[in-house]
């Protein structure tokens, strides 16, 4: 935890959001395990653009598996190599029940679930949806995302809203741009403002069906500050949420940690 701070640092060291390792698989049902740490040192359960990232890592040291069964602390995780260069990740099924997310906010929806429900926080009463995806999320739907929302003042506090994510949260802001497109602004547990949030964009995507927002059956749109990616859930069939995105190679190269 404390190298991939220091590597995290954007000043004294390489700079990320998180750094990911690709360790050895603990049975032959896999074949790799994931772990990742945020940039202050914390180890969330599971990162949906670090799967696509991870996935493209092996391909660029020669592996070439049309898809891979990864073990993560969020359980197996299925990312697919797709011929336009695109990665499809099956991110299994949400977590509705709000003691599993976990959240204390009153469930308000089938299942013990939470939608749209009442929560006050630094100031302000929100509106919020709560979705795990192997990690929790505090989803909430605004008409602005430039004019309603102080962004680095509401983000942290709702991320440290112990009193009703008591494992704390990742906080996504959402606007609805259609029935098959949403943009959203992510604060990461642990990392604060991110470019991008794969399972940010799957909970969301749940939530914005749920809540009403949008009709279910679409491939969804989610616009975030650092691209688009593509989000389906099967919610009449196998339930399971899938995400579509690239990764790029950036650079390779040697740091020091001392």
């Amino acid at each position: 935890p404390d190298e991939s701070e220091r590597l995290c640092n954007r000043n004294f060291g390489v700079g990320g959001d998180g750094v990911i390792f690709a360790l050895k698989p603990p049975s032959d049902e896999y074949d790799f395990s994931m772990r990742i740490y945020n940039s202050d040192g914390s180890e969330p359960e599971m990162c949906g653009n670090g799967i696509r990232c991870f996935a493209q890592f092996l391909k660029d040291l020669g592996a070439d598996a049309e898809s891979y069964r990864v073990n993560t602390l969020a359980g197996p995780i299925i990312p697919v190599m797709n011929a336009d260069g695109t990665i499809t990740v099956d991110m299994g099924e949400p977590i509705l029940k709000a003691s599993d997310v976990p959240t204390t906010l009153e469930s308000n929806a089938d299942n013990d679930s939470v939608v749209e429900q009442t929560m006050e926080c630094n100031g302000k009463t929100w509106k919020v949806n709560a979705v795990s995806m192997g990690n929790p999320h505090c989803i909430i739907f605004v008409d602005d995302l430039e004019k309603d929302i102080d962004f680095t003042s509401d983000g942290p506090a709702l991320e440290a809203c112990t009193e009703f994510f008591p494992a704390k949260t990742n906080v996504e802001f959402v606007q609805v741009m259609s029935e098959s497109h949403l943009k959203m602004k992510v604060w990461e547990r642990g990392a604060g403002p991110t470019l991008a949030c794969g399972t940010g964009a799957c909970a969301l995507t749940v939530a914005a069906i749920r809540a009403g927002k949008i009709p279910s059956g679409n491939k969804v749109r989610v616009t975030l500050p650092g691209g688009d990616l593509f989000i389906e859930w099967n919610q009449d069939t196998d339930n399971k949420v899938f995400m579509t995105g690239p990764a790029v190679f950036s650079f390779q190269g040697k740091a020091a940690l001392k």
